[in-house]
């Protein structure tokens, strides 16, 4: 087979071999075609292999081109704990959760995420400086849009005290949801 992939496969999972007229068709067209994006083909097309190529060879193929991309995620995986887990929006969640946890502070993933990107955009530095608390002078601030005043009364001993930390603005926020409304999980709007 004359078709090359190009680029790096990672996080996918390859479809297993197809038979077309009994002949399978090679791992990498499967490839080309499942990974919209990822892998390119070659610009010679795509041919059936000029022998049939037997079920069990093809499903080895693909096996070892699955444990390849298995391989990739991983590898994927124990770079970015290598980096820090924190230093992305699943990060600053995944440690605010830790954080509210050891305080009995309610406030699941999915709640805290759905609030962070209507508010924010997960922008942590992101600022309000047009509605009434502005106005007054007190601006919602962070991934949340916390205002200080409120910041400082539900600050998380342990978190910075600065009220555009990621973490101490995702805790100190679901702290002051959960008094207002039982949880982040309940808010749907500004809050």
């Amino acid at each position: 087979m004359r078709t090359a992939i190009t680029g790096t496969i990672r996080n996918a999972k390859l479809a297993r071999l197809a038979t077309v007229g009994g002949t399978a068709v090679g791992a990498a067209a499967i490839a080309t075609a499942t990974l919209s994006g990822t892998a390119h083909a070659a610009e010679t097309p795509a041919k059936p292999a000029d022998k049939p190529v037997s079920i069990q060879a093809a499903s080895t193929t693909a096996q070892h081109v699955d444990a390849q991309a298995t391989k990739a995620a991983k590898a994927d995986a124990h770079t970015s704990k290598a980096k820090g887990s924190s230093d992305n929006l699943d990060g600053w969640i995944r440690e605010a959760r830790s954080i509210m946890k050891k305080h009995g502070i309610p406030g699941s993933y999915d709640g805290i995420k759905r609030n962070i990107i209507r508010e924010s955009a997960g922008d942590p530095n992101a600022m309000n400086g047009w509605d009434v608390n502005a106005k007054k002078g007190t601006p919602s601030k962070g991934l949340l849009q916390v205002i200080q005043p409120t910041f400082d009364q539900y600050h998380v001993k342990g978190t910075a005290d600065k009220l555009t930390d990621p973490v101490a603005n995702i805790v100190a926020a679901c702290n002051y949801a959960a008094d207002r409304y039982g949880s982040m999980d309940k808010v749907d709007s500004a809050y």
